[in-house]
């Protein structure tokens, strides 16, 4: 039986290896059983392997992630520095527009004594008219 052999079956490797405890003295010369203990160092060490492999990933994980709460704590100053906060801007005063051309029409200097040509301007409400719409 080859390593090969004994590797890819568990059985049978057993069964070689307790007929080697049994037997000592011929466990030291049999071919078999030097087979099956190269088979048993090598099956260890392939699961050394994947053991170690499975603390390098579980580490890399642990790496990534960190690095990735570093980079959201970075975006999230870097978003920070660049919101504008509208309640501590400065105040900037408002400019009144310039006067358009009826405003700016020089008065009549004669005052007619008769009726006045225009209907008098109806008292100034603070609140805007009420339209309202239906729709047909």
């Amino acid at each position: 039986m080859t390593v090969t052999d004994l590797m890819e079956d568990r059985v049978l490797l057993d069964g070689v290896l307790m007929k080697c405890n049994q037997d000592k003295s011929k466990a030291r010369t049999d071919a078999d059983c030097l087979n099956a203990r190269i088979a048993i160092g090598r099956l260890a060490s392939q699961h050394d392997d994947s053991a170690d492999e499975a603390k390098r990933n579980e580490a890399f994980e642990r790496s990534r992630e960190q690095l990735r709460s570093a980079q959201e704590k970075l975006r999230q100053e870097q978003q920070a520095k660049t919101k504008v906060d509208v309640y501590h801007l400065p105040l900037v005063p408002v400019e009144q527009p310039p006067p358009s051309s009826s405003e700016t029409a020089p008065a009549p200097t004669s005052v007619p004594t008769s009726a006045p040509t225009t209907a008098p301007t109806p008292p100034v409400d603070a609140r805007p008219p009420i339209v309202s719409q239906s729709n047909p």
